[in-house]
Formats: C-alpha cells, sequence, structure tokens
C-alpha cells in the first residue's frame, strides 16, 4: 500500500515538473500585439495597451511590460479589434475551392456564418446533383451527406476563416417533399422535424430560410413553427429572409415575430430593408414593429448590407409557381408560349401577390444582368436589362424570359431597390449586425461575372463611410456590431470579445484609411485599412498579405451532444 502511494506521489511530481518545464513564464506569449488602441467589442470606449496571445487564446490585456513572444506586432496607431463576423455568408462551396476568403479576410473577417440556404443534409439524388453542378466549374463533386460532414470536410481541406452553418428549411423540406408546392403529412412533418433534431445534435446555430425563393415559399407558417421548435429546444434561431421586403414588409416582419413567439425561439431578419421606392416609406414601420417585440421581451434582431442595390436572380421577376416542381420544371415551362404569355401579364400587373422584382425595381435601367453560363451570352455582363432588350428590339419582359431560357440558369442580376436614408435609417438601430450575401473571394475570379461589390466591401464600408466619414455611429459602436453582438446572438462561444480567455481572433485595422474600393462598373477590387489578422492565435494577413496559413475551424452550436459519432467530434476540434 506504501508503495503504491509513493509511486501515486513520484508520478504527481513528475507530472508538476513536465508541466512546469513546458509551460511559458508570465510574460511569455506566442504573439504579442504592441501599443494598440484596444477596441474590445462591447462598445466601450478604446484603450491603449497591448494584447498577448499563447495557442488559440487571448491571455493578456493591458499594459505588458517586459513582455516577451515569439511574434512581436506594431500596433502603433492602429485599432486592433475582436475579428469581425460575417452574419450572412454565401462562400461555403467557394471555399471547397480556395480557402483563402481573400474578399472578407482583407476586411478583417475572422468567422464566416453561412444561411438562407445550408450544403446539408443530401438526402436526395436531385439534391447531390445541384450541388454536383455548382461544383463542376471546380472539378469537385459533393462527398458528404449532412451539414456537419460539409462543415468538417471544409475545416480538413484548410481555410482561413472559421465558419458556422443554420439547417436550411428548404433543404429539410426537399429532401422529404422534394421541390413541388405541397403540404406535408403529419407522418411527413415528424420525418423533417427529426432531420432538424439529427442537424441541430450535430451542431447547426438553428434554422434558416428565404421565404420568396421555391421551394421555400410553399412553406407554411405553421411548417417553419413546426421546425423551429425542434430548433428551439437545442438552443437554436431561426433566420431568414423574410416572405417580403416591399410591398409586404410589414407582413413579413410580423410573420417572423410569430414564429419566433410560437415557437420560442430568437429570430433574426436577413439583409434589412424596404425594396422598390414605392415601399420606402415602409421601413420605419417595420423598424417599430421590432422594436415593440423587443420591448416586449421577445428576442428580435436583423442585419444589414451597406448598399441601395440587392442581388439575385433574373428569375426574381417571375411567379415563384413557376418553379414548382424545380427550376427545371419551370424551364420548360417558359417555352410554351401560352404559359409565357400568361406569366408576362403578370409580371407586368401591378399587384402584391408575389415578390416581383421587375415591378420594385422601378425601371429596366435599375436590372443590372451580373453573371450568365453559357459563353455567348457573357457579352451582356454588366449591361441592364433595358439595354439588351434594345439590342434584342424585344419587349423587356420576353427578354427575361428568353435569357433565362437561354441561359438554362436563374441569371445573376442585381437589382437597385433601396434608398440612401433607409440604408442609414437601418444601420443606426442597435440590434443590427452586417453580412455581405456574399462569397468570399479573389480579385482574380473575373470568370464569374460581374459580382455585387458587397463581396469585396460590405464590412470596410461601413467602418470607413457611415462610421468616420458620416458618423453615424462611434467606431466603438460600429465594432461593437462587428463582433460581440452577431456572437451573442449567434452563440459563437469564445468568440467577439477581446478577453483572456476567448479565441485570439483579432483585427489590426487603420481607422483612418479603412475604406472600400469595390464598385457596381468595377467590383474586383480589394478594401484597404486592415493590416493584420489573426484567426485562432495565428497571422493569416500580414501587412494586407495573406500569409498561406489556414486555421480556420467549424463553430458548433449550443445543441451539438455526444450522441454525435466521436470520429466526427475528433476531426472538428
Amino acid at each position: 500500500m506504501r508503495l503504491t502511494l509513493l509511486v501515486i506521489v513520484i508520478a504527481a511530481s513528475l507530472s508538476r515538473l513536465a508541466a512546469q518545464s513546458v509551460k511559458p513564464t508570465n510574460n511569455s506569449y506566442d504573439v504579442l500585439i504592441r501599443n494598440g488602441l484596444i477596441y474590445d467589442g462591447s462598445g466601450k470606449p478604446p484603450q491603449p495597451g497591448d494584447v498577448g496571445i499563447r495557442g488559440d487564446r487571448v491571455v493578456a490585456i493591458g499594459k505588458l511590460t517586459n513582455a516577451k513572444a515569439t511574434t512581436v506586432i506594431d500596433a502603433q496607431g492602429k485599432a486592433v479589434a475582436p475579428g469581425f463576423i460575417n452574419v450572412l455568408s454565401h462562400t461555403g462551396l467557394e471555399l471547397m475551392h480556395d480557402g483563402h476568403a481573400m474578399s472578407d479576410t482583407k476586411q478583417g473577417i475572422t468567422t464566416e456564418v453561412f444561411g438562407e440556404i445550408s450544403w446539408g443534409p443530401v438526402n436526395t439524388d436531385a439534391m447531390r446533383q445541384q450541388i454536383n453542378m455548382n461544383l463542376k466549374p471546380y472539378n469537385l463533386t459533393c462527398n458528404w451527406t449532412t451539414l456537419a460532414d460539409f462543415m468538417v470536410k471544409l475545416q480538413q481541406r484548410g481555410i482561413t476563416p472559421n465558419i458556422a452553418s443554420y439547417l436550411g428549411a428548404g433543404q429539410v423540406r426537399e429532401s422529404v417533399l422534394g421541390e413541388a408546392n405541397v403540404k406535408p403529412t403529419a407522418a411527413q412533418l415528424t420525418q423533417m422535424r427529426s432531420i432538424v433534431r439529427k442537424a441541430m445534435e450535430e451542431g447547426a446555430l438553428g434554422i434558416t430560410t428565404a421565404l420568396i425563393y421555391p421551394p421555400n415559399t410553399f412553406a407554411s407558417t405553421d411548417e417553419l413553427v413546426a421546425l423551429c421548435q425542434e430548433a428551439s429546444r437545442y438552443g437554436g434561431r431561426y433566420i431568414a429572409h423574410i416572405r417580403s421586403e416591399g410591398d409586404r414588409l410589414e407582413e413579413g416582419v410580423n410573420e417572423l415575430i410569430k414564429i419566433g413567439r410560437e415557437a420560442n425561439v430568437p429570430v433574426e431578419l436577413y439583409h434589412f430593408k424596404a425594396s422598390g421606392q414605392r415601399n420606402w416609406p415602409r421601413m420605419q414601420a417595420a423598424i417599430e414593429l421590432i422594436n415593440t417585440a423587443r420591448q416586449q421581451g421577445q428576442d428580435v434582431t436583423a442585419n444589414m448590407y451597406t448598399y441601395t442595390a440587392g442581388a439575385t436572380g433574373l428569375t426574381s421577376c417571375l411567379p415563384p409557381y413557376l418553379f414548382n416542381g424545380g427550376f427545371m420544371a419551370g424551364w420548360k415551362r417558359l417555352q410554351d408560349p401560352a404559359t409565357r404569355q400568361k406569366l408576362a401579364a403578370e409580371v407586368r400587373q401591378s399587384s402584391n401577390d408575389w415578390e416581383n422584382m421587375f415591378q420594385l425595381a422601378g425601371s429596366t435601367d435599375n436590372i443590372l444582368l451580373t453573371a450568365f453560363e453559357v459563353d455567348s451570352l457573357k457579352k451582356y455582363n454588366g449591361k441592364t436589362l433595358g439595354q439588351i432588350a434594345a439590342i434584342w428590339h424585344k419587349d423587356p419582359v420576353e427578354t427575361v424570359m428568353d435569357l433565362i431560357v437561354a441561359d438554362k440558369s436563374r441569371v445573376e442580376t442585381t437589382y437597385f431597390l433601396m434608398s440612401e436614408e433607409n440604408v442609414k435609417k437601418g444601420i443606426s438601430q442597435p440590434w443590427v449586425s452586417f453580412g455581405s450575401d456574399a462569397a468570399s473571394i479573389s480579385d482574380n475570379r473575373k470568370d464569374i461575372g460581374v459580382v455585387h461589390p458587397r463581396t469585396f466591401g460590405n464590412f470596410a464600408r461601413l467602418l470607413g463611410k457611415y462610421v468616420r466619414d458620416e458618423q453615424v455611429m462611434s467606431l466603438e459602436e460600429g465594432i461593437r456590431r462587428l463582433t460581440s453582438l452577431p456572437a451573442a446572438n449567434h452563440k459563437l462561444a469564445k468568440r467577439g470579445l477581446l478577453m483572456p480567455g476567448y479565441f485570439a481572433d483579432v483585427v489590426i485595422f487603420d481607422p483612418a484609411t479603412i475604406a472600400d474600393r469595390a464598385t457596381f462598373a468595377d467590383p474586383f477590387q480589394y478594401s484597404v485599412g486592415v493590416q493584420h489578422v489573426l484567426i485562432n492565435g495565428k497571422l493569416v494577413l500580414k501587412d494586407g498579405e495573406h500569409t498561406g496559413v489556414l486555421p480556420g475551424r467549424a463553430i458548433w452550436g449550443p445543441g451539438r451532444t455526444s450522441r454525435m459519432p466521436q470520429r466526427k467530434m475528433v476531426l472538428a476540434n
């Protein structure tokens, strides 16, 4: 017995000595950021000081005298802040091709949150085929089934940013019902709820949808409540492109609030706006609806991009029922003369039955075609619908249908819909965070068409144009909206603040020079002013250039449990 105790004591002593031999001294760090003006992300005024990092964590903040480090960064005259969070990123498949995420990294983005749709589950041949079509330009194929599988595979490939994802209600619906406009039976809804439970246990942040797009638009409020009830059990959130951002904006906001109330789930509205000049006065009413719900104790938030134009498909000029059964079903219907005549009449009619982008744009000059699949049509990239209709000597509505048929795609399109006054009004709300609603790409990707400038400039534009130049808010408040606000909303644990114990996602930028450079005419221009970016303690951007380090990780939602297979748990950590 004594011998056993002696062995235990000796082993414990050796263990303590070993730990002491590798433990850094109190003033020794892996990375030391000196002389910065520290904005901790809370919204408090900045304080001068230093930041000490060991491994993937911030361990000290303040005046770190006599400190030593392997890497020392002099941040003299620069702002030091938590890494920025893009709350609406579409860069999932792009990261499969290129993990550098340059257009966002150059703006200080350290975490990308995927939403509106999700890249899992992939439960049908049709779903896999659609993803493979998107991956074809990269010579890749879909080799995953669940959303968690997709996230793990991204991390394994090597990526710059951290990633997190919501589960697409549209993907849940398609897994069980396909793309048809049908109501689920009780048994089918039970199956859909089961898919949500599994995804939440594997780490989804909650439920997301985009209710102007088929098949999402076919979902009833009750169906969405049922799915969100499952997400609520795991601490998830519901985040949505609401059913109308134009003629029925208030109805769309009310549906969001109703879903949150009935499912007992926090809710967020994507890319807050009032679309179409006739609807610009509705912005204030929508703000008041959200403020009233918040005052009553409901967790309701929103996010925005910082431009007066949105981007989606040319297909959004046509009624959603056209695509009952999927895009190809609609594409075939567009070739029937009688169907085209009926569609054209509906597009020209001023009605609020659906989100008619042709009408909301107000003019064919406000509809900019930006990306085609067919080579013979790529000469029209950057031209307006009015210009193409004039070249073809055709009616604009007929031109819309002809372009979709000829390109056999939704045809990427930019719509000028919003007012600058409303952009500022939305930005001013303390519960608004920010998302690019775009992929993160390099500036040499001009082969894909004319992208929206939000791809390269959304976050720098906030801090440059709206914070510094127009003083819509203070810099510390702007940083809060890019960091701790979204981190708290989406439950990104130990992110969004510069505090000891938090992950070392850090951006160092010059408040005097940070600015967007991308324009609608020439969007492939990186923003300026961000000097250094660290992710999980690793320097990914040094003096504005990517270091080649790819330390991004999958961030899992609060519902992830031990029921997920251990193999995946290990891969994802």
